[in-house]
């Protein structure tokens, strides 16, 4: 049993997914209510970015949604996802660091290293949350809110006992802060040494989606429509 001193541990982390270079929008968002739950808790918001070059613009505009700090880890491996790589090098840093909370998009990617990094932690992971909040009574628990049985509750988690709190969030729950123009903030460049890494994913080939039509997934307000069969007495109004 792994045990934790959870005193030791301060600061919101948030996963600053990206592809191809470019940060994904889902960072934005869990930077906002990163940020919103930081100053509750009087600790600071932090990114965590992995890639290779990534553009200044792009780190720059994690300090522009919230971020106070951005550890980034520039690595020609870390170009592309991997979940072994990723799994293993946010353990660390997150062993090294401390961080009490660590957020990520629940995406193909979040779904897919989040866990593992929990597992290696020995702490637990809250997916498809749809809120946070902290509890300042109670040892700083992180409240975990997420549908369950179907979607007919809403369930209440927390991690009272191990250290970081972990969830993943749906994808345009939250809403990102207004970005500030040229806000900055601190870039930590962990020392990090590959060759210390094992990883058995290989990728063989990107092939970039061609999308012909409107991706809904992006949409703030989706509008349908439809025509049904038979009179006003075959349909029931729910309110």
């Amino acid at each position: 049993m792994v045990s934790f001193n959870l005193e030791e541990y301060r600061d919101i982390w948030i996963f600053a997914e990206q592809r191809r270079g470019k940060i994904q929008s889902v960072t934005y968002e869990l930077l906002g209510k990163g940020k919103e739950l930081a100053d509750k808790s009087n600790c600071k918001v932090c990114a965590v970015l992995f890639g290779e070059n990534i553009e200044q613009s792009e780190i720059d505009s994690l300090f522009e949604y919230g971020a106070d700090k951005v550890y980034y880890v520039n690595k020609p491996e870390l170009k592309e996802f991997n979940g072994e790589y990723y799994s293993s090098i946010l353990a660390d840093l997150a062993r090294k660091y401390k961080p009490e909370i660590m957020l990520a998009g629940a995406t193909s990617i979040g779904r897919a290293f989040f866990p593992r990094t929990a597992i290696k932690l020995h702490t637990g992971l809250t997916a498809d949350c749809t809120g946070f909040e902290i509890d300042m009574e109670d040892n700083r628990n992180l409240h975990q809110i997420r549908p369950a049985f179907g979607g007919n509750l809403m369930a209440r988690i927390i991690t009272p006992n191990t250290r970081p709190q972990m969830a993943t969030a749906r994808h345009k729950v939250f809403k990102p802060l207004p970005p500030i123009k040229d806000k900055k903030g601190e870039i930590i460049k962990p020392e990090i040494t590959m060759d210390s890494y094992k990883s058995r994913e290989k990728l063989i080939e990107f092939i970039e989606e061609v999308e012909t039509t409107v991706n809904i997934t992006e949409a703030d307000i989706i509008v349908s429509g439809g025509r049904g069969v038979g009179g006003p007495e075959n349909f029931k109004l729910i309110r």
